[in-house]
């Protein structure tokens, strides 16, 4: 599948994905949701990181791995585009091993359907 990733810009887009449905494990909280005027060719998809959780070389290493989780699964799973995401990562997933999470959010994304 040759999904591009593109990530949300605006402030309504997060504001309307917050009041979504909603799927959490230990790992990430995921917000998903139709959202109006989404180009269907892209996959709409932003990671959220609290300050509370640490500076900033330890949050970017957070989002960085959730994006090479969710390009796998582009790869693996028939994700589908109509959907916008938010994830909101834990502190667990820079401290844990990365093949147990990559499983979890599979595992959830799988769910989605």
């Amino acid at each position: 599948m040759a999904t591009k990733l593109k990530s949300l810009s605006k402030n309504e887009d997060f504001k309307n994905l917050l009041n979504g449905h909603k799927i959490s494990n230990k790992y990430v909280t995921i917000f998903f949701k139709i959202l109006p005027d989404k180009n269907l060719s892209k996959l709409n998809i932003s990671f959220v990181t609290k300050k509370k959780i640490g500076n900033a070389v330890f949050r970017n290493k957070i989002k960085r791995r959730l994006r090479n989780i969710m390009l796998d699964a582009l790869k693996n799973i028939n994700i589908s585009c109509k959907y916008s995401y938010l994830f909101i990562a834990k502190k667990n997933v820079f401290h844990d091993d990365y093949k147990i999470i990559k499983n979890n959010i599979l595992k959830d994304l799988r769910d989605l359907k």
